[in-house]
């Protein structure tokens, strides 16, 4: 996996501009904060993120990969100010669950996602070796 930084590029902070990587292609639905069995434990943001990258880490595994293997992140957010007060929060979730691997990333409001009680969605697209 190489990180793409052009030459005299400000170094983003918790992304990369850009990735590319070789290998088995791994798309990751968008996920929410629910469980296995689809129930919610909490409708604190960063409560759901956690519980997102769970999600994503394990439907990773099931191809054999893991965090270290995401190459695009893609965050829909029904609140962007909810989303910018947990960033301490969101960021310790991150780093103890994705590490500190920082792949390209990109965060949209959106006006509403499909379940109602979800603060948060997030898909991956990962390269395993």
């Amino acid at each position: 996996m190489e990180i793409l930084q052009p030459p005299g590029w400000a170094r983003p902070r918790g992304y990369a501009n850009g990735v590319a990587a070789s290998g088995r292609l791994v798309c990751v639905s968008g996920m929410i904060g629910w469980d296995a069995e689809g129930v919610f434990h909490t409708d604190d943001f960063a409560g759901q993120v956690r519980q997102a990258l769970l999600n994503i880490v394990a439907v990773l595994k099931e191809a054999g990969a893991g965090p270290e293997h995401i190459v695009r992140m893609t965050w829909y957010v029904v609140d962007k100010d909810e989303y910018v007060a947990a960033y301490k929060e969101v960021g310790a979730a991150y780093r103890e669950i994705i590490g500190a691997h920082y792949p390209a990333m990109t965060a949209v409001q959106v006006s509403a996602l499909v379940e109602d009680r979800a603060r948060v969605e997030i898909e991956v697209t990962a390269v395993a070796p």
